[in-house]
């Protein structure tokens, strides 16, 4: 177990450090911006320092965006999925402190391309086992637990709203380039980890009622149980089918593995859901 967080805190700081880079290497010399509350700190950063006179790093401004939102987190999603996001942000404010803000190429496209890239890296690693990087995700994790809405308006409203900034400020075209370092950051989230904002897990198990239990203990889910019977064995199994989001996938995994390591487990996109999808 030690080993397993061990290396959990190994990738989410090696994220944080992948997504400094992305912003001092590349965006923030081109007066690029990344998504959430990263490129909020960005906008920031640069009003301060462009039109008050004033300069306030990057890193500062990110970290005192997300203590508001990581205190809710602790006491509203749980302690475990906020410490994670806790030391994300941590680090992420700590590298772009002290690595020094260098532009490696004077070509603005290749800057918003290879910072979406590098950036994207960074945010999918720390998704694909199961943590986040705060900001826009703590604040949709809590939004998923109070409201069985679609949550990718809010990231849309936020992230449209950096880009009218970036053209507003500065030059349209910077908020066309912003716009490229969205979509290829997306892009190689998207081959990393799942950006689909629910899944539906089908989960066949001799173990129903342990597996429940378990699964019932870490999250707030429905869980609908139908009888199965194994074609080749003929043996009395359930099918288990609940509904998750993206950012509890790891969790379950988890659960699955420690619980029936033998169970057979299939994970699908969920294009819409009607109605509560959370245990009363």
């Amino acid at each position: 177990m030690f080993m397993v967080e061990a290396k959990r805190i190994i990738i989410v700081i090696f994220g944080a450090l992948l997504n400094a880079l992305s912003l001092n290497l590349f965006l923030i010399g081109a007066n690029v911006y990344a998504s959430g509350f990263t490129g909020a700190a960005q906008i920031l950063s640069s009003v301060f320092k462009d039109f008050i006179g004033i300069n306030i790093s990057t890193g500062i401004l990110l970290l005192l965006l997300n203590i508001p939102v990581l205190l809710v987190g602790w006491f509203k999603v749980g302690k475990g999925f906020t410490l994670y996001s806790i030391v994300s942000v941590f680090f992420s404010s700590l590298f772009l402190q002290f690595i020094p803000v260098v532009a490696l190429s004077n070509d603005i496209i290749l800057n918003a391309v290879f910072g979406g890239v590098i950036g994207g890296l960074g945010m999918g690693l720390t998704l694909k086992i199961g943590a986040s990087t705060g900001g826009m995700d703590i604040v949709a994790m809590i939004l998923s637990r109070l409201k069985d809405k679609p949550i990718g308006i809010y990231f849309l409203v936020m992230n449209s709203v950096i880009i009218a900034l970036a053209g507003i400020l500065y030059l349209p075209e910077n908020a066309l380039y912003t716009l490229l370092t969205l979509y290829v950051s997306t892009r190689v989230i998207d081959a990393i980890h799942t950006r689909h904002e629910k899944v539906t897990a089908m989960i066949v198990t001799l173990k129903t009622d342990e597996l429940q239990q378990a699964i019932h203990r870490k999250m707030v889910r429905g869980i609908t149980i139908l009888p199965a019977k194994g074609a080749y064995t003929k043996a009395d199994k359930s099918l288990m089918y609940l509904v998750i989001t993206r950012y509890e996938l790891y969790d379950l995994e988890k659960i699955i593995s420690e619980v029936d390591p033998d169970a057979f487990t299939n994970i699908v996109e969920t294009a819409g859901v009607y109605g509560f999808f959370r245990r009363d």
